[in-house]
């Protein structure tokens, strides 16, 4: 059994195309069988390495491992070209020399009386020796086949035209190459966008001129944005290592396809085990799935609250590499990670609240500063206290926080909030007798003497 996802690298790796390799490697692991990853580069004026690479690091980060692949088709040319010989020779194809211009004049008339714009097969039988090659399409009967998404679909061969499968330069076109890719490969279900359903039949009349058995097929419904149009880039990060780059799991973003499309009753949740073991072609949807963000970012949220701290270090190394936060001086980053888990969103999030703990900074946000930093008194006698301190623990912090407003006769927030701002910065802090502990004794006291600092150079 095999599946695969045949990209064509030309642009990085969008979402879309990430939900096409999730389900074809889905289906491939629930039947036990092997997923192949096939780069369809035909397109030599607009293939990139770059964007090779940037498919590939995005099957990579989101752990979709191919068991065969990846196969360039750039190197596969004299397979292809041997079939163009064999479809020439069996009388099945055929050679046309129809001009640029002879071909728009057909379209336009043929558009003008409302018919489908289509080939006429005008050198069809003229025997000639150069020029594209163009497959002998039936001219009658249909072409039936059993779509597992989409159900019987029927197509009549007179509305399809001869259709061109090499070019005047010699090189294959996609339609010719994909089937003799797919049957190579021993590909027995082709899983993908639903924008390729016009080419299926074209396809399948290919499969039965070269005498081979045809794969079953499944097309995916198309993805739209919130407002109903087609998924592009207006509607925010449509690469997959965008996601990435915005602090998204992995797994999250996952889960998060496999429900576009798909689902299994309510459930809203999927490990990947539990994606492979209910995963079927039957189950998905036949219109189209509606992107939105603000339920990846809540399924995002659930993620990094449950999932492990040595997880979520792996995927914030980069993170941090990326935001240059050294971690070598401070708190053991995995305690720090436990105690930010419960209000990060995003990893860019946690790395934004986690600076606190590794990196002084020089100045408090001045609108806050201005609100809390107004009597010296609370946080001097807390500075007293916690100087003395001999077992920084956060209990201990928070008795003497305590004992702070009993002495004064304040409530909590009088002192809890101008604490919370000196720790910080900005404001941004958990609890603060936790935080207190995990930005350590020294520190603590620096920034509530920095604290009583701005309050005397403000007070006037």
């Amino acid at each position: 059994m095999k599946s695969r996802f045949a990209p064509s690298p030309t642009g990085y790796l969008h979402i879309g195309g990430a939900r096409t390799a999730l389900f074809a490697w889905a289906w491939a692991k629930k039947q036990q069988g092997q997923f192949v990853l096939r780069i369809e580069d035909t397109d030599r004026e607009r293939s990139t390495q770059a964007s090779v690479d940037a498919i590939l690091d995005g099957m990579n980060w989101l752990g979709l491992a191919h068991d065969e692949g990846p196969f360039y088709q750039t190197q596969r040319f004299d397979r292809y070209q041997e079939i163009i010989e064999q479809l020439l020779s069996e009388n099945k194809a055929y050679y046309c020399e129809c001009s640029k211009e002879r071909l728009q004049v057909l379209r336009d008339e043929l558009t003008e009386k409302g018919e489908k714009a289509k080939y006429d097969g005008c050198c069809r039988d003229k025997k000639l020796k150069s020029g594209v090659v163009r497959f002998k399409n039936p001219l009658t009967g249909f072409v039936t086949f059993k779509d597992a998404v989409k159900g019987q679909i029927s197509i009549g061969n007179q509305e399809l035209d001869d259709l061109i499968i090499a070019r005047s330069d010699g090189t294959p076109t996609y339609n010719l190459t994909v089937v003799v890719d797919d049957h190579d490969m021993d590909i027995d279900t082709v899983i993908r966008g639903d924008d390729h359903i016009n080419n299926t039949p074209r396809q399948i009349n290919l499969y039965e001129a070269l005498g081979w058995s045809l794969p079953k097929f499944a097309h995916l419904p198309m993805i739209l944005g919130s407002d109903g149009a087609r998924l592009s880039k207006r509607h925010g990060a449509v690469s997959v290592m965008a996601y990435r780059d915005e602090g998204f799991l992995p797994e999250a973003l996952l889960n998060y396809l496999v429900r576009l499309g798909w689902s299994h009753g309510d459930q809203e949740i999927f490990s990947l085990s539990e994606i492979v073991e209910l995963f079927d072609l039957e189950n998905i949807n036949k219109a189209p799935a509606s992107f939105n963000q603000e339920k990846l970012l809540w399924l995002n949220q659930e993620y990094i609250k449950t999932s492990s701290v040595e997880n979520l270090l792996k995927n914030l190394a980069w993170h941090l590499d990326n935001q240059s936060v050294d971690t070598s001086k401070g708190p053991v980053i995995e305690a720090v990670i436990k105690h930010l888990q419960e209000r990060s969103k995003t990893l860019v999030e946690m790395v934004d609240s986690l600076k606190m703990f590794y990196h002084d900074f020089d100045e408090f946000d001045k609108k806050l500063a201005a609100k809390q930093f107004k009597d010296s008194q609370p946080i001097e006698l807390l500075l007293t206290k916690l100087e003395v301190l001999d077992d920084w623990v956060a209990d201990n912090i928070k008795e003497q926080i305590k004992q702070t407003c009993e002495e004064l006769g304040i409530g909590f927030g009088k002192i809890g909030q101008p604490f919370r701002l000196a720790l910080s910065g900005n404001g941004n802090a958990g609890n603060i007798d936790v935080v207190a502990q995990l930005v350590g004794k020294d520190r603590t006291l620096a920034r509530l003497q920095m604290a009583l600092d701005y309050i005397a150079q403000h007070s006037h």
